[in-house]
């Protein structure tokens, strides 16, 4: 992948190289979110037929199905029937105008696309990576606990995503508050009082750092120098390794995941040198994730303060 015998290539030569395919990332980026919202919005799937895009339009309609239960329950209704649709389609659209939520569940279906695609061409399994596996059999009892509890919480989530499901409680807490404002919004002044109870509900049952995106990044911090080792995909998993690469590279997790499909390969190979990874290491993630492609010559002269400051003046989309 990376051409040695082009040593003599500038970094600002690479840089040029890298800056130009990570502007036209940034405008398929900028493309994203009114493309997502046009597909949620128009049922012909048969026209689309992407499971990205039924992936989102389930979790959404997840989300929201577990808000009006909440409020319903709020109201003292024990056996909980099916919402009204029009009810039920107006909180889901609430949800799909918010960026950041459109992003974070455009994220997880391409983080579990990943997944897929590397169980089936790797064999990775998609719950109990070998890094993960190290962290449950270590000899201190917190790290042990918390790894179980990642196991445990990525079994959930496979399954989860298999049924196109989002438990709320599993939300980033910024997202958890967007969720019960967008149903206080649209509650009508009878329901409003049901409406802030099942908020109150909602928010003391939850707590953000037993989520599974939590628990990866206490894990990966708690790891210190030895979270290179979750740079790894093979190693540590697809969560893990984009838990690892967002906090290792300043980047929000949702747009490390971005980093990862085609398109933004630019992005990917910024990532990882800003990461601190050496181009024979970036190489090795490239064959995990995309075999067929290869590092710009004179790639190796790139470093990692430089790659960073490139990322840094990028376009930002989950969550803008």
């Amino acid at each position: 992948m990376i051409d040695t015998s082009a040593q003599g290539i500038s970094a600002e030569a690479v840089a040029v190289v890298l800056r130009d395919e990570l502007a036209h990332g940034d405008a398929l980026i900028g493309t994203i979110a009114p493309i997502l919202r046009h597909l949620l919005a128009n049922d012909e799937h048969s026209v689309f037929g992407d499971d990205i895009i039924a992936r989102v339009r389930g979790m959404m309609g997840h989300v929201a199905g577990q808000l009006l239960d909440a409020q319903a329950r709020a109201g003292g209704e024990e056996d909980l029937v099916e919402h009204d649709p029009a009810r039920l389609h107006a909180l889901v659209d609430a949800l799909v105008a918010h960026p950041g939520f459109l992003a974070h569940a455009h994220a997880l279906a391409l983080e579990w696309q990943l997944t897929e695609r590397l169980e089936a061409r790797l064999a990775l399994d998609p719950v109990l990576s070998p890094l993960l596996q190290a962290l449950v059999a270590s000899s201190d009892p917190a790290v042990a606990a918390s790894a179980m509890a990642l196991l445990a919480s990525q079994a959930r989530f496979a399954q989860a995503q298999r049924r196109m499901q989002l438990p709320l409680g599993e939300l980033p807490g910024d997202l958890l508050h967007a969720a019960v404002l967008a149903l206080r919004g649209l509650a009508s002044a009878e329901e409003a009082e049901h409406a802030a109870v099942a908020e109150r509900t909602i928010r003391q049952n939850y707590d953000e750092s037993r989520t599974r995106l939590g628990l990866i990044s206490r894990l990966v911090t708690g790891m210190g120098g030895g979270a290179t080792a979750a740079l790894s995909v093979t190693h540590a998993g697809v969560g893990m390794f984009l838990s690892a690469l967002a906090l290792a590279s300043g980047q929000d997790r949702d747009m490390a995941v971005l980093a990862t499909n085609e398109g933004q390969l630019a992005r990917l190979a910024l990532a990882l040198r800003a990461a601190g990874l050496k181009p024979q290491s970036i190489e090795e993630q490239f064959v995990s994730l995309h075999p067929e492609v290869s590092l710009p010559p004179g790639f190796d002269q790139l470093g990692s303060d430089h790659a960073a400051a490139l990322l840094s003046r990028s376009a930002i989309y989950p969550g803008s």
